[in-house]
């Protein structure tokens, strides 16, 4: 049977998805199809939405462009629940329930229109945040490195993404990179993302990891923070924190949409 890709936008990072719930998902997996499918369809990444278990509603796989895998996106994470919506996948419970990289997320669909989605999605426990190198160093489903600038616009993206990302110091695997304004109504961040090696308009793990951080260096002293993206969509990041460093009850919440369906 042949595969129909869909194209999700989760503002502005997007993504194709594909339904691998009968199998035949062999070659969504390779380096060559990935990256090919990426480029098509000019997208950040790449997900199946497999088979759940008798505990879970589906299973989420994620893929840079370049191949890489593994880990969490924040911004999949709520197009592929979308995408379950839209499939006719229900939750067993009062909201779906799915493993990815990192292990098992919750999330919630607030509101639905055709093609549009607000989905509240439960990210991961943070359980330190590492000052290093001038910025910050934490974990929120994916490696992340923040710093604070004065204006976010001011960025050579391209030129100090690439120099923090393979930075010595998070060698082998390398980090993503955020650089984070802290403004009145709220933080602007923008990120270069490690498996695309270039800016993406949002990420999802990025924005978490920003707003974890600014409550930790003492930037702000919410526990819901507003984040702009880089097309100028809003996130909203909500948390309780446990200790220095450490965070429960973690939520990130924003559109996810349809772009297009591929034959």
């Amino acid at each position: 049977m042949k595969q129909k890709p869909y194209k999700f936008s989760g503002a502005g990072n997007d993504f194709v998805l594909v339904d691998g719930r009968e199998g035949g998902m062999e070659r969504f997996r390779e380096t060559e199809t990935i990256g090919e499918l990426c480029r098509r369809f000019a997208t950040d990444g790449l997900m199946i939405l497999g088979v759940g278990s008798p505990d879970t509603d589906f299973s989420m796989e994620f893929f840079n462009p370049d191949g890489t895998g593994g880990m969490m996106c924040g911004n999949g994470g709520r197009c592929i629940v979308a995408f379950a919506s839209m499939l006719g996948i229900k939750p067993a419970g009062d909201c779906y329930v799915f493993t990815a990289g990192d292990g098992i997320h919750t999330a919630k669909i607030l509101s639905e229109e055709p093609g549009k989605w607000i989905v509240r999605l439960k990210m991961v426990d943070v359980h330190g945040v590492q000052p290093m190198l001038g910025g910050y160093f934490t974990n929120t489903g994916t490696r992340h490195f923040v710093r604070f600038v004065p204006d976010v616009n001011a960025i050579d993206i391209n030129v100090d993404g690439p120099r923090w990302r393979h930075d010595p110091a998070f060698a082998p695997v390398g980090t993503n990179v955020n650089f984070v304004q802290v403004a009145q109504d709220g933080l602007h961040v923008r990120t270069f993302e490690k498996g695309v090696e270039g800016e993406t308009l949002a990420c999802g793990t990025g924005i978490t990891a920003s707003s974890l951080v600014a409550s930790f260096a003492g930037k702000t002293a919410l526990t819901a923070v507003d984040v702009q993206c880089r097309r100028g969509d809003w996130l909203r990041v909500e948390f309780e924190i446990t200790g220095p460093g450490c965070f429960r009850n973690v939520y990130l919440t924003g559109p996810a949409t349809l772009e297009s369906i591929n034959q």
